[in-house]
């Protein structure tokens, strides 16, 4: 599902290079982590899969079901199907939660050539989605993002998530901010949208998701490029050892 071969990217009109030659394969149905210290592009990665225009490819590709998406803009990779979860959701006053929703849903089914949802159908996703995130009808009504906990952030994202039903999921640090029951019910959600269909790319600093989101695969990222791979068990070594014998290695 995604392919990203040698990739080169910088901080737009700088010569701050963060990503060096990186390669990454994703396969449909897996969900695949990455971790590295700080200052390695994990956060820099998620952006340019989102096309955040701050940030410039020098070289190399990413291929997203076999297509080129570096000359799409964030409105067309979203409506193609991937989808970023921020590590600190902004706050956008004036905006209601459920007008945003619902905005949000109809443009993407709109550019995918399909009818918008009718207020009721509509009503009836977001109320069952969020009932499964244990989400307050009442918090839906409030600006979105504006004074919510971030447990509520992070909940409103997996709830944007399920109604938009992304076949590309890249999580920065979801679990930034949760508790361990916001922790649990994120997770929840997320094993919920887990199929053989969609891919995650979870960016985490810590084992403690993954406890909950229990990865196929585990990337370990340092200075802009993979430099180890391997299954659930990596994470644990992570945990009990850090990445200093890994980059040793890696030398």
């Amino acid at each position: 599902m995604l392919e990203i071969k040698n990739l080169h990217a910088r901080v737009a009109d700088t010569d701050t290079e963060i990503l060096r030659g990186l390669n990454l394969s994703v396969r449909a149905g897996e969900v695949a982590a990455i971790m590295g210290p700080n200052g390695s592009g994990k956060s820099t990665l998620s952006y340019i899969l989102a096309g955040r225009e701050d940030y410039e490819v020098t070289e190399g590709e990413i291929l997203y079901n076999g297509e080129s998406i570096l000359e799409m803009d964030p409105a067309e990779r979203a409506a193609a199907g991937v989808f970023l979860a921020f590590q600190y959701p902004l706050e956008i006053p004036g905006v209601a939660t459920m007008t945003f929703l619902k905005t949000a849903l109809n443009a993407q089914r709109k550019a995918r050539g399909e009818g918008e949802l009718t207020t009721p159908d509509f009503m009836r996703r977001v109320k069952s989605a969020a009932a499964d995130l244990k989400i307050d009808p009442a918090m839906l009504k409030r600006p979105l993002n504006v004074g919510f906990s971030g447990g509520e952030k992070k909940r409103a994202e997996i709830l944007q998530m399920a109604l938009l039903e992304p076949k590309l999921c890249v999580m920065d640090e979801t679990d930034s901010g949760l508790d361990i029951d916001a922790l649990r019910i994120v997770s929840d959600g997320v094993n919920a949208l887990r199929s053989d269909s969609r891919a995650f790319l979870v960016i985490t600093h810590y084992q403690r998701l993954l406890d909950h989101i229990v990865p196929d695969t585990v990337h370990v990222l340092y200075k802009g490029q993979i430099i180890k791979t391997g299954g659930k068990e990596l994470a644990l070594q992570l945990e009990d050892q850090g990445y200093s014998q890994i980059i040793g290695e890696a030398a």
